[in-house]
């Protein structure tokens, strides 16, 4: 094995448990977006997102500080699905690097 086979598969070990990390903080953290409705001259604050063919509304309340904490934890779950997105295209080329 050479000093560059070795350094990949080393890379491939990192990327596969940044991954798995990054996946599992994923999935403790609110998907959808955030829809304010207006009725009455009053704002309503709803989380909707996709739950197979079906489109779920969940009420979230009125405090305007609740509605920024869940818009921030939506934004910190793109950003993780980004980078795990990005994670797998690199796997993907140090596979083919390895082979």
């Amino acid at each position: 094995m050479t000093v560059i086979e070795g350094v990949l598969l080393e890379e491939k070990e990192r990327n596969l448990i940044m991954q798995s990390h990054y996946l599992h903080e994923i999935s403790m953290l609110p998907k959808g977006v955030i829809v304010k409705k207006s009725k009455n001259n009053r704002d309503y604050y709803y989380l909707a997102y996709r739950d197979g063919n079906k489109v779920i509304s969940k009420y979230l309340g009125k405090e305007i500080d609740k509605i920024h904490q869940i818009q921030q934890n939506i934004d910190k779950r793109k950003y993780l699905e980004n980078l795990v997105k990005k994670l797998k295209k690199e796997l993907k080329l140090i596979g083919k690097i390895i082979k």
